[in-house]
């Protein structure tokens, strides 16, 4: 009796264990059956396509692969944020640049399509260049904010250019040397060039004259300064700032005014020099159409904005006027680039830089490795350059003419390796590079979307991807963020492009902070 009860006993066990090993593999095979969307070392946290994600939970109640990360024994643990769609699908739908113009009744110059089919091959407009262009061309107030690599540039370009090419041929008036139609300024002298140079392309054999002005030569064009016909300019905000409060360069004329990286040039850094700028205009208040009124445009283009983008220009212009043109992906992780996460010791970074690296040159893919400051730029680069590996260097910090055409050498194939500070990650059309490598891992949320943003690309159709070195404190904070967003599907959090700020109002809370603990030990 007893062993007809113990074999019964173990026929229901062997039962009950299939049973579980059944179901196991059931979920095993449903799981493969979906999109693997976060892959992790530890399979528990990975998240599947049809995954809730638990949209409706609070940051710090999600569970996360990341969690732990603060913890010693975490170093070696990984998780991939997967890319979802393709390259092209990344851009959402793209139209006939022929057929745009044609549907939607724009007046356009054809030797302005055909530089934009010829110089830059380019036969299709982005969503954001065909949402944005009735708004800039009928001389609103616009704010471009849409994510990197979307094609920005030919968005406010294409419409002003055109409205240059009119109001030349309806001058009365001849214009004095260096009164220039329009003004589009910019942060850094890589973005001014790569601007400068894509609206010379595009005026080719049109009635257009461009002249690009950089920094670090300002002190010799003060003191033998140039002058010639000038219909549209682009210039760096500070070479700029200097020679128009000198009178080199006059406002009376700009109809157009465009702040490319807007986000940069509102920050506190420019701010001040930017505001006593802008004051110089005349920004109409109301929406016109009407030429013969006399007024500026203004412009704004970037992926992120300062939270104070407010108080910045309530000083110059009419807020309420404004149109918004907004990317549906704003403030998203791009879903088109896979971004891998890897927790490691300071110590080890280089170990595994130099792999990383050597395997995508293998496979000629071009890479650029971000560091957030210059003295660990200029490690990376001699560490890759004595390892073997040749590398270029570009930091804000270099001279000018040590600096200049280093990304070019880059962007032309001289070099498949850049490394470089933020300095590289605004703006910049690298539709090269590949891989992106944070050495250093941003400690801001900003700078992490424009730093991936420097791969997958409008044109470039290739598989992307993103690998985060992440070793301290600070990184692991901003990196829980990010998988947060990836795991709800949502905006990510705390996007304020004001870095400056953002580090006073830090130091400041420091302060007080050390100043209740010193009352506090006082007290007892």
């Amino acid at each position: 009796m007893l062993l007809k009860l113990a074999k019964g006993a173990f026929e229901g066990n062997k039962v009950r264990n299939y049973g579980i090993r059944a179901a196991i593999k059931t979920k095993d095979v449903r799981q493969e059956a979906q999109q693997l969307l976060i892959e992790c070392k530890r399979p528990e946290f990975n998240l599947y396509g049809n995954s809730p994600g638990d949209a409706h939970l609070k940051f710090g109640i999600l569970p996360l692969a990341s969690s732990g990360w603060l913890h010693k024994k975490s170093k070696g643990d990984w998780f991939h944020i997967k890319a979802t769609i393709d390259e092209k699908s990344g851009h959402h739908e793209m139209q006939d640049v022929e057929e745009f113009f044609r549907n939607s009744e724009a007046i356009v110059h054809k030797s302005l399509i055909d530089n934009l089919q010829t110089e830059l091959e380019i036969n299709q407009l982005t969503e954001i260049q065909r949402q944005a262009w009735h708004e800039i061309y009928n001389s609103n107030h616009v704010l471009i904010a849409a994510e990197t690599g979307c094609g920005k540039t030919l968005t406010y370009l294409l419409p002003i250019l055109q409205k240059t090419l009119e109001r030349k041929q309806c001058e009365a008036g001849e214009r004095k040397l260096n009164s220039p139609l329009a003004l589009i300024i910019s942060p850094g002298r890589e973005l001014t060039e790569q601007i400068g140079s894509v609206a010379h392309r595009l005026c080719k054999t049109l009635n257009i004259n461009v002249k690009t002005l950089l920094g670090g030569n300002t002190k010799q064009l003060l003191v033998n300064p140039e002058f010639g016909e000038v219909d549209v300019l682009v210039a760096s905000v500070g070479a700029l700032s200097k020679l128009v409060t000198t009178g080199i360069y006059r406002t009376k004329h700009v109809r157009h005014v465009v702040l490319d990286e807007a986000d940069t040039l509102l920050d506190d850094s420019f701010s001040n020099k930017l505001a006593h700028l802008l004051k110089k205009f005349p920004f109409h208040r109301n929406h016109t159409r009407d030429d013969l009124v006399v007024g500026t445009q203004l412009v704004f283009a970037s992926a992120t904005m300062p939270t104070n983008i407010h108080e910045q220009l309530q000083q110059v212009i009419d807020i309420e006027t404004i149109q918004k043109v907004v990317s549906a992906n704003l403030h998203k992780l791009m879903a088109h680039v896979e971004q891998r996460f890897l927790r490691v010791n300071k110590s080890d970074r280089v170990g595994h830089l130099l792999a990383i690296v050597k395997k995508e040159l293998a496979h000629r893919r071009p890479v650029i490795i971000f560091s957030n400051k210059t003295p660990t730029c200029d490690y990376v680069d001699i560490f890759l350059n004595n390892s073997g590996v040749k590398s270029l260097n570009l930091n804000g910090d270099m001279l000018r003419k040590i600096r200049a055409g280093r990304f070019e050498q880059f962007q032309n194939g001289v070099c498949d390796v850049l490394s470089t500070t933020d300095v590289g990650s605004r703006g910049l059309d690298t539709t090269r590079a590949r891989h992106v490598i944070n050495y250093d891992f941003p400690l801001h949320v900003s700078d992490y979307i424009h730093r991936c943003g420097r791969i997958g690309r409008v044109g470039c159709w290739e598989k992307c991807l993103v690998t985060n070195l992440v070793s301290s404190r600070r990184e692991i904070d901003v990196v829980q963020r990010i998988e947060y967003a990836a795991r709800t599907g949502g905006l990510l959090s705390d996007v304020n492009a004001n870095i400056k700020s953002i580090i006073n109002k830090k130091i400041i809370e420091d302060m007080k902070q050390a100043d209740v603990a010193l009352q506090v030990d006082e007290a007892f």
